[in-house]
């Protein structure tokens, strides 16, 4: 028992609880406005580019906050912003060339 290594608690940093509630009360709001959305629009076009834009900014809260890439080098943010533009080119790409495939067959 005499080999323990006591410990040492710090005080609360307020400035990152402030920002940490701030950031969980937007992603809060913003959730809450895609289920008003989800249950006050019909499908369509329309409330499909909202929910992506909505997704994308909640997307940018986590990654930048939670994540901290938003204090990370400039370098560090390029080496995972560019294979994420990739990725959403791949996936557009493949939206659209499958919406032909179907068109051509029915």
């Amino acid at each position: 028992m005499a080999d323990q290594i006591p410990i040492t608690v710090l005080p609360i940093n307020k400035k990152k609880v402030k920002q940490l509630v701030t950031v969980a009360v937007y992603l809060l709001i913003i959730t809450s406005l895609e289920f008003v959305i989800a249950f006050t629009m019909e499908s369509g076009p329309l409330r499909t580019s909202i929910f992506i834009g909505l997704t994308i900014f909640k997307a940018y809260y986590i990654v930048s906050e939670f994540m901290h890439l938003k204090y990370e080098v400039k370098m560090l943010i390029w080496a995972v912003m560019i294979p994420l533009m990739f990725i959403v080119w791949l996936i557009i790409a493949l939206i659209y060339e499958g919406g032909a495939v179907y068109e051509v067959r029915y």
